[in-house]
């Protein structure tokens, strides 16, 4: 059956298995499906046979499994139940049958030496995981021994013996002086297997005191020290040469015993003066190539993956010029039991049969024996459909209790294998998994396939319908494949339509539809055709195609099989390519290339462009190609290439261009070899070995290229050494236990040569290892298992073929893979500089715990709380990156008088490390914002009632308001200023004795012990003196400035609109303008008219996410401008806000209330009428914008009014009133409540709000004369 070849992540153990399975019934790799079907527990990860721990780290021994239902673990030890409950050292993950041994918390390593065994048990069956051996390392301290000088004579023999403590695993010997440097070594001075280090001669420069054996215990990164040894040589003459003896082994023969797939070495080491030299033979026959390798100047002899046929006898012979010496090593491979047929996975239906295979060899021949859900067969539950024959177990007429899972352990004297196989016994009715309605789409005349994946136990029968009430399909118009598909090889128009797919077993029936539409091919009718055309004229290709009305095609033009020239001489046309004004460079091929989704077609033609000729008798064209190609004085490295040029067509030829083709390597391929001058007709070719050369030669003059000459005869260059290795070697691990070595594969033509390999060598930096070395085929990856996690290494790549090696490589340095960071920063400390900015400092942290590539220190802090409020509120932690091996970064941006929490962290290329424990600072005070609102209310002739509300961001705790105000004349000159120092828990203030008929100019700020706030401004009038008045008059109260201005202009952005609102004082009836662009653009301005004589206007149809500039004037008045403001729209948002502002209620509910205030005006001055007659008070001129007093709390009535012009009734469109607000009982339809966000829609100063709605907490209104910029540390709250 067709498999998918790519699943999800958390179904990939699943697929493990299933994909395994050998029977009739295939189980399709289909998410939904497998998340359905029951399933035996299967081992999918275990720690090895042997494993040796570091007794100073926590001990863990993974099992893993998958099942359905999930499984449950158990484990034994030393052959009985091992009850972790009973352990307080012991754990298991959850989810997981993983142990943890706690070592680091008290635990000895040594409690827990032993075997361990993991059982995965479902209602399916129990699979068992191999017997794991729990040793920890060991790294014994040297015995004290007493060691005597060595006096040894010039030209005798030397042993120094290491003799190395017994450890866990065995040590690394390696011999230096009392300095560390390494004891230099040779032909006559060499250490052996043992670690004992062989003097064949001794010669006076050996004389030393500090020879010095180190056995290094790589489990425990120990090294343990050898007492120094002692040389010293004495010289006597003459000096006598002697014929070689055999240091080691002794003897004349000796037997060696090693396990197929292990490495064997041989050694022999020989005194002797002359110094002896080493030569190995095998007795009759020959050592094994590829696979032999001579290591300590040859004294040892190395085979990898040894097997049987290395066995025999290995004879060593050391020769100097006196004689010989030799000894012979009988060499026996056995072998640890190997697969040959493990057991697989089966699934089977009730009532069918299947087998169990598991087939092992070794020398000796393994036993095998099985159990059944980790239980010896025999004494494992009967069952009547199983019987074991040998390394087979056969099933026959299987039911679902059936299921189980089977272990098959082979064993010899060397070791075991042990295996699960499940035997899953399924019945499922019928599910078919292609898709319902499915539709395929196909050209006529091309092979239709219909899919019907399915599955069911047993195995369904599928049968295919044409429509709906079909008859079922069958004959040889139609392929049936085992998979379900079913196969049209020659679909006609007729073959579309409904097909119906049925799957039925003795369970059930389901049946699937899906749709076929059968479409006319894609034809061109009308190709373009080969054009010859002069230079400067104009040629035309047409392609006319025919298509299915149903497919859309596209046409696309190619020239010399690329994109056409970006040129607008190029015309494409529906049915046609045009070229104006052709030149030379328009010479080539042209391609009409036609595609739709099912089909494509093409039809390409030759365009040759002429000079246009001065005669009818000359034509230019290309050269005619070369010929009588010949080759002579062939060496290895070079050969001699002559041809005969052809006609020139009237253009003399400039050039020839020599090409090879590399008949071996890459046949059918032509390549740039060089190019000669048009006179040249014979060239000295340099040539590469191993290189099937043929060559051609090709014409070039003003016109274009010939067409190539016949290829030369074939030239076979000799097979050498390679000249080059592989480039860009590099060394990166993967995983916290691997190295992946990488190079570029050198080509064919670069081998030089049959049979390319590759040298990959490899040893730990700074640890003085030997090199490592595989020879790999033709590859460009290599992994190292098992390697420390992240420590340099050396590496080097040599290439080599069947004729030898290439230069020795240059090495280059790479490093196994990172793992997390195991420890945090230490010592963190935090200094606060100020109330927005904090120093935090760590220390380093040993680069040896940082498992990788130190990338930087990641600070994490975030806000716990404001000191001046009492309520939290969650605030996302915020994340700098300082990178480098830094000890301190600043922490801008904090909110002042607040607790804050810290964290660092350790970064490096896998990830972050742990983080340190948090750390909590607090930052001092700091000025506070402006307060949130003042409102001036309840004037009288010399009293002003003050309300504020306190600051949105006190940022400590406040000591007092400043409140400063002056008065202002008519002339708009500023009085004597007056201060006075408001208590921080006060709210209001009764401002009294007071000029009546007084505008008054008022500042009012904040301050914490740190400082002022920024402040906001405010101005009001105390009311006329009654005794003024001839006549009350609605209106009364007003100022009439000397000039008209517009002031204040304020804007509040939105995503795609502005509000924009001012301050107007002058003449009445002023119609108003409101012009905009963007800013720094030299573009004229957009001008827009204000209905009526509103102070306000809202701006449509902006961009998002732009600065615009924006100012307002009056018509009629030349020159009568307000200053620039500059504001910026919002970003894109994915939603909007209605603009009430526009909205015909609400511009009607204004008009309402207007009215309402109208009447009661009238009401009240005709009331207070009653008492007499007041004069009027003449005509001021300091402010003319008209001021209306507002509603007074406690009786619902209304101030006084003045009007200075006629004593003009209240007008619609009259401008704000002097404290700026509408109490929010007042009117309910605030703008507030219909915009985008109090914060992010109106300004400051609130000047759009003040017209006609009232706020919650009015913001601060600023005035022409002292405005300010606003407080940095608003700005920073704001932005948060």
């Amino acid at each position: 059956m067709m498999k998918k070849k790519i699943i999800s992540a958390s179904k990939a153990s699943l697929v493990l298995l299933l994909c395994q399975m050998l029977s009739a019934l295939d189980v399709p790799l289909d998410s939904k499906l497998l998340e359905e079907l029951s399933q035996p527990p299967t081992i999918t990860q275990q720690s090895p046979k042997d494993y040796i721990v570091d007794p100073r780290e926590n001990i863990v021994i993974q099992c893993e499994a998958k099942g359905k239902p999930p499984p449950s673990f158990s484990w034994t030890r030393n052959g009985t139940h091992f009850d972790i409950d009973k352990d307080a050292q012991v754990t298991m993950k959850p989810n997981s049958g993983t142990l943890v041994i706690n070592i680091m918390n008290g635990g000895k390593a040594e409690a827990y030496e032993g075997v361990y065994q993991c059982t995965a048990r479902n209602e399916r069956g129990a699979a068992i995981s191999n017997n794991i051996v729990i040793r920890p390392s060991r790294s014994p301290l040297w015995t004290k021994e007493k060691l005597e000088p060595n006096q040894v004579r010039e030209g005798d023999s030397l042993v120094l013996h290491c003799r190395p403590p017994v450890g866990l695993p065995p040590p690394i010997i390696f011999w230096m002086d009392n300095a560390f440097q390494r004891l230099p070594q040779s032909e006559r001075v060499s250490q052996g297997l043992n670690g004992d280090l062989y003097f064949s001669n001794v010669q006076p420069e050996d004389t030393r005191e500090d020879y010095i054996c180190y056995a290094r215990f790589n489990h425990t990164q120990t090294i343990q020290q050898k007492q120094p040894i002692s040389v010293k040589v004495f010289s006597t003459k003459p000096v006598t040469e002697r014929q070689p003896v055999l240091l080691t082994p002794t003897g004349s023969t000796s037997t060696k015993v090693e396990l197929r797939g292990n490495v064997l070495l041989l050694e022999c080491i020989a005194a002797g003066l002359p110094t002896p030299v080493i030569r190995w033979i095998k007795e009759g026959g020959e050592l094994p190539a590829n696979r032999t390798f001579f290591e300590n100047f040859k004294k040892t002899l190395k085979i990898v993956d040894v097997s049987e046929a290395d066995s025999g006898n290995y004879k060593c012979i050391a020769r100097n010029t006196l004689g010989s010496a030799h000894h012979v090593i009988s060499v026996t491979v056995k072998a640890a039991p190997y697969w040959i047929t493990a057991p697989r996975n089966l699934v089977l239906s009730p009532g069918e049969d299947g087998t169990l295979i598991c087939r092992a060899n070794g020398n000796p021949k393994p036993d095998i024996s099985w159990l059944a859900n980790g239980v010896p067969i025999a004494i494992a539950p009967e069952d009547p459909s199983r019987k074991v024959d040998g390394d087979t177990i056969i099933f026959s007429q299987v039911q679902e209790r059936s299921s189980a899972v089977y272990q098959c352990n082979a064993s010899n004297e060397y070791g075991y294998l042990l295996a699960n196989a499940f035997v899953n016994v399924l019945a499922e009715p019928p599910r078919i998994l292609t898709a319902a309605n499915k539709l395929y789409q196909v050209i006529a005349d091309s092979p239709a396939l219909l899919d019907c994946a399915y599955f069911g136990s047993p195995k369904p029968e599928i049968e295919w319908f044409k429509g709906v009430k079909g008859s079922i399909l069958r004959g040889n118009e139609y392929v049936f494949h085992d998979n379900g598909t079913l196969e049209i090889p020659v679909a006609q128009k007729d073959s579309s339509g409904t097909y119906t797919c049925v799957a039925r077993n003795e369970l059930g029936k389901i049946q699937n539809e899906v749709q076929l539409e059968v479409k006319d091919p894609t034809m061109i009718i009308k190709q373009p055709e080969y054009k010859v055309i002069q230079r400067y004229g104009q040629v035309s290709f047409e392609c006319i195609i025919k298509h299915d009305s149903t497919l859309l095609p596209t046409v696309i033009w190619l020239k010399d099989n690329g994109e056409l020239p970006g040129d607008e001489r190029f015309l494409v046309g529906k049915d046609n390519l045009t070229i104006m004004n052709v030149t030379d460079k328009d010479d080539g091929t042209y391609t009409c290339i036609v595609n739709t989704t099912l089909d494509s077609v093409s039809a390409s033609a030759v365009l040759t462009v002429v000079a246009a000729p001065p005669t009818p008798a000359i034509i230019y064209a290309r050269p005619n190609p070369p010929f009588d190609l010949e080759l002579t004085g062939q060496l290895e490295r070079s050969v001699e290439l002559s041809w005969v040029p052809g006609d020139e067509n009237n253009s003399p030829i400039t050039n020839f261009v020599i090409e090879y083709e590399d008949g071996l390597h890459e046949p059918g391929v032509w390549h740039h070899q060089t190019e000669v001058p048009g006179t040249q007709t014979t060239v000295q070719l340099k040539l590469s070995p191993y290189v099937n050369y043929s060559f051609r030669v090709i014409a070039v003059n003003e016109i274009g290229r010939s067409q190539p000459s016949e290829p030369s005869e074939q030239y076979l260059t000799k097979s050498a050494n390679p000249d080059e290795n592989p480039p860009n070697v590099q060394g990166i691990g993967s995983e916290p236990d691997n190295l992946v070595i990488t190079w570029e594969s050198l080509t064919g033509f670069q081998s030089n040569g049959p049979g390319l390999q590759y040298k990959v060598s490899w040893r730990q930096k700074d640890v003085d290892d030997e090199w490592t070395s595989v020879i790999v085929a033709n590859v460009s990856k290599y992994i190292v298992s098992g390697t420390p996690t992240f420590v340099p290494y050396e590496i080097k790549v040599q290439a080599l073929n069947d004729l030898g090696y290439a230069p020795e490589p240059s090495e280059v340095i790479g490093h196994s893979g990172e793992d997390l960071p195991m420890v945090a920063p230490g010592n963190v400390q935090v200094h606060v500089i100020n109330s927005t900015l904090a120093k935090v400092h760590w220390d380093t942290v040993p680069l040896k715990t940082v498992r990788g590539h130190l990338q930087g220190y990641k600070v994490y802090y975030w806000k716990v709380q404001s000191l001046s409020r009492r309520s939290k509120r969650h605030v996302e932690k915020k994340i700098l990156t300082f990178r480098g091996n830094k000890t301190f970064g600043m922490l801008p941006g904090l909110e002042p008088y607040s607790s804050y929490k810290l964290n660092v962290r350790v970064v490096n290329g896998k990830g972050e490390g742990p983080a340190s424990p948090d750390k909590v600072f607090k930052t001092p005070e700091g000025v506070p914002s402006s307060p949130s609102f003042l409102k001036i209310t309840n004037p009288t002739l010399d009293s002003l009632t003050l309300e504020w509300g306190s600051p949105t961001h006190p940022n400590g705790v406040l000591t007092s308001y400043i409140l400063k105000f002056q008065p202002i004349n008519n002339t708009h000159e500023l009085g004597p200023l007056v201060e006075i120092r408001i208590p921080a828990n006060e709210s209001s203030l009764i401002l009294k004795n007071l000029n009546y008929s007084t505008r008054y100019k008022f500042y009012f700020n904040a301050q914490t012990s740190v400082g002022s706030g920024s402040q906001i401004t405010e101005e009001a009038v105390t009311i006329m003196d009654e005794a003024g008045f001839l006549r009350p008059a609605v209106g009364a109260g007003k100022v009439q400035p000397l000039y008209p201005r517009i002031r204040n202009v304020t804007t509040a952005a939105a995503e795609t609109y502005a509000n924009i609102s001012w301050e107007y004082e002058g003449p009445d009836h002023v119609n108003f303008y409101v012009e905009y662009g963007v800013a720094g653009s030299k573009e004229d301005w957009k001008k827009e008219i204000v209905n009526g004589s509103r102070s306000f206007f809202v701006l449509k149809g902006l961009t998002p996410g732009t600065a615009y500039k924006v100012r307002v004037g009056a018509e009629g008045l030349s020159g009568f401008r307000s200053s620039e403001d500059v504001f910026e729209t919002g970003p894109a948002m994915a939603s909007r806000q209605v603009d009430i502002a526009t909205q015909g209620w609400f511009i009607g509910l204004m008009c309402a209330v207007a009215l309402l205030i109208l009447i009661l005006l009238i009401v009240c001055f005709i009331r207070r009428n009653k008492g007499g007659k007041y004069p009027v008070k003449e005509k001021e001129d300091a402010h003319a914008d008209p001021e209306i007093q507002p509603m007074k709390e406690d009786d619902g009535t209304f101030g006084e009014y003045s009007d200075a012009e006629d004593h003009k009734p209240l007008k619609k469109g009259s401008r704000t009133p002097s404290d700026r607000t509408v109490k929010k009982e007042d009117s309910d339809d605030s703008l507030v409540d219909y915009g985008e966000g109090v914060n992010g829609q109106f300004n400051e100063d609130g000047s759009f709000i003040g017209q006609y709605s009232g706020k919650k907490e009015k913001e601060p209104a600023e005035g022409n004369e002292s405005s300010e910029a606003p407080s940095p540390v608003n700005a920073m709250n704001s932005f948060v």
